[in-house]
């Protein structure tokens, strides 16, 4: 009995369970249905609206309640007299990694300009009318009966409220608008800058400049009349100025004061400055809390050139500090390129402490610029490239340097020696590997001077040669590292036949000295300046297959005796090439020509006639 009654309470529960979900089914059912009912109500009421719905603004005027023709009236007077403020990055400053993300451009909180729509073109004879309108039926007409209620509730709670429509300025107007103001916001960049007066030194603090497009000015312009925008934060390209630390000044204008200079654009001589010693410190200080482009006062103690504008005029390039001469052989490609080459340094001329870079100055050696394709060094192997040759015009030109008894910043010698130079005096160059590179250490101006004539280049350094020095350069010979011949088989040669396939380099290894005498031939010094370790290439000989015959033994590879080939030894050019020396403590002058006791190593001729 009592699992009877429980089987029957359990059943009567779940009866009653059943009833309560059918009641709460029809709660929802009358819910959803007054709800349907109230959006529809709300469709209606909003289809039957002539009025733009609340909340809703045309490129920033209010037009909620109003007619179109009502709210293309308020258009017309309202929009000329909007403003655009422009506002340009601040090109001193970048983010600070807390209220931007470092390195971010930063605009100032002012604006720069501030330009009506109407002085852009935007007045009040527009067709508002036809603007507003559209408006109108895109957003309230268009959508439907169903979608009008949920626009209209989206309005009252300011979503989808604003719109816009497109202002076409009157084109000339807006153009040269555009141009004015892209031309008033760049600027040039202003360098750290500097004068020494009397008794102080004026600084003026660097300024980053800024470039603005017009094209993109006037997009951003046209965009921002469109939809209705106040502001316009104005994209350009930023240019960086040059800085300079008080210490960096400091550097320069202490001890050592600035003699005057050349100016190779203008052909005219540049006044000296003076120099100044003053506190760094205290002078950075002072710096740091000045703005851009503001200049400050230093006190310092002033120093006087060395060299004045009117000492330098009659002294300008009067001497010939240092000559070299070589003759130039191999193609007629090779020989175009070493004229053009020279010709890219002729008349170049260099300040007191300026750096000399070959590649800097020769520029990159393309068709394109003339240069043609003769035989080079590309990885130990002489093959044609473009612009083969014109090592000769740098080793030429360091020759000159060295007995110009100016500071050498960068040099290499060839991989294998030269035959048209002494050896130790050559210097290789390649784009975008080794540079020949030079520094002015006069107190004066010098200037380069090429010229080629009857198969010889010459380079001439001319400046002012005050005390009458003069430099010889010698070199010493090290050692030698002979070739070797290697053979080759090459079925394809008849029988009994060779060819050479890689012509042969003897390897030498040199050190050269820089012996300075004074204007009475007197040595002064010989310091030693470089060490030049030229390596060898063997012989590769391709040979046919071997000749049978019963009268004749065959001979195994190292039984073949090597030809001697005519040419394989050039005589040295009386001056040029290199003797070694009888006494390394007191080297000989190879400039001269003089012939020490020993003989010298034999220089292996090149094919191309000098890389």
């Amino acid at each position: 009995m009592e699992q009877i009654n429980e089987a029957s309470v359990q059943k009567e529960g779940g009866a009653r369970l059943k009833k309560g979900g059918k009641g709460l089914y029809i709660a929802l059912g009358v819910i959803v249905l007054a709800l349907a009912g109230t959006y529809l109500g709300l469709c209606a009421y909003a289809g039957s609206l002539g009025t733009f719905y609340p909340n809703t603004t045309i490129n920033g005027v209010a037009v909620g309640g109003l007619t179109p023709a009502e709210a293309a009236g308020k258009l017309r007077e309202a929009i000329p007299r909007q403003t655009l403020d422009f506002y340009l990055p601040l090109t001193d400053e970048a983010g600070d990694g807390e209220t931007a993300s470092e390195g971010d451009v930063l605009y100032g909180d002012t604006p720069t300009d501030t330009v009506s729509y109407e002085a852009l073109g935007i007045t009040g004879d527009l067709d508002y009318d036809s603007g507003a309108q559209f408006v109108f039926d895109l957003s309230q007409t268009e959508p439907g009966f169903l979608a009008d209620g949920w626009n209209l509730l989206t309005n009252l709670v300011g979503r989808r409220s604003a719109k816009g429509i497109a202002l076409d300025p009157d084109e000339a107007i807006f153009t040269e608008r555009v141009q004015q103001l892209a031309q008033a916001f760049s600027r040039e960049p202003a360098d750290t800058a500097y004068e020494v007066t009397e008794d102080s030194l004026e600084i003026t603090l660097a300024q980053n400049g800024l470039t603005v497009s017009s094209a993109a000015l006037e997009n951003a312009a046209s965009a921002a009349l469109k939809e209705g925008h106040s502001q316009v934060y104005v994209e350009g390209t930023i240019l960086p100025a040059k800085t300079k630390t008080a210490q960096e000044i400091h550097e320069e204008v202490s001890g050592e004061v600035k003699n005057a200079s050349y100016d190779a654009k203008t052909d005219t001589i540049l006044p000296e400055q003076a120099g100044a010693e003053f506190d760094t410190a205290a002078a950075q200080s002072t710096m740091d809390a000045a703005a851009p482009g503001e200049t400050v006062s230093i006190p310092a103690e002033v120093e006087l050139p060395a060299v004045t504008a009117e000492e330098l005029a009659p002294l300008l390039f009067r001497d010939v500090l240092g000559e070299a001469r070589t003759h130039v052989g191999g193609t007629s490609a090779r020989k175009s390129n070493v004229k053009l080459s020279a010709a890219a340094i002729n008349g170049y001329t260099m300040n007191t402490g300026d750096v000399f870079s070959y590649n800097g100055v020769v520029g990159q050696r393309t068709a394109a610029n003339g240069y043609q394709a003769a035989p080079a060094y590309v990885k130990g192997e002489t093959v044609d490239e473009i612009g083969g040759g014109i090592c000769q015009t740098s080793s030429t030109l360091y020759l000159a340097c060295l007995r110009s008894n100016l500071e050498i910043t960068e040099r290499y010698a060839h991989r294998y020696i030269p035959a048209y130079i002494t050896a130790g005096m050559d210097a290789t160059v390649s784009w975008g590997g080794p540079d020949y590179k030079f520094t002015n250490n006069t107190q004066y101006p010098i200037k380069i001077v090429t010229t080629y004539a009857d198969g010889y280049l010459t380079v001439k350094v001319l400046g002012t040669n005050v005390d009458g020095t003069s430099v010889k350069m010698t070199n010493e010979w090290l050692s030698t590292t002979p070739y070797e011949v290697v053979y080759e088989d090459d079925s394809t040669l008849p029988a009994g036949t060779e060819k050479v396939k890689t012509s042969p380099y003897t390897g030498y290894k040199y050190r050269t000295y820089r012996n300075v005498y004074d204007a009475n031939g007197k040595l002064i010094s010989s310091t030693y300046e470089a060490t030049s370790d030229y390596k060898s290439r063997d012989k590769v000989v391709l040979r046919g297959p071997a000749v049978e015959s019963p009268d004749t033994p065959v001979l195994g590879p190292e039984e073949i005796p090597v030809p001697s080939e005519p040419g394989d030894v050039t005589p040295a050019e009386p001056g040029e090439l290199p003797e070694p020396p009888t006494d390394s403590a007191n080297p000989p002058e190879t400039d001269s020509g003089q012939s020490p006791e020993t003989t010298p190593p034999p220089l292996i001729v090149i094919p191309e006639e000098g890389i």
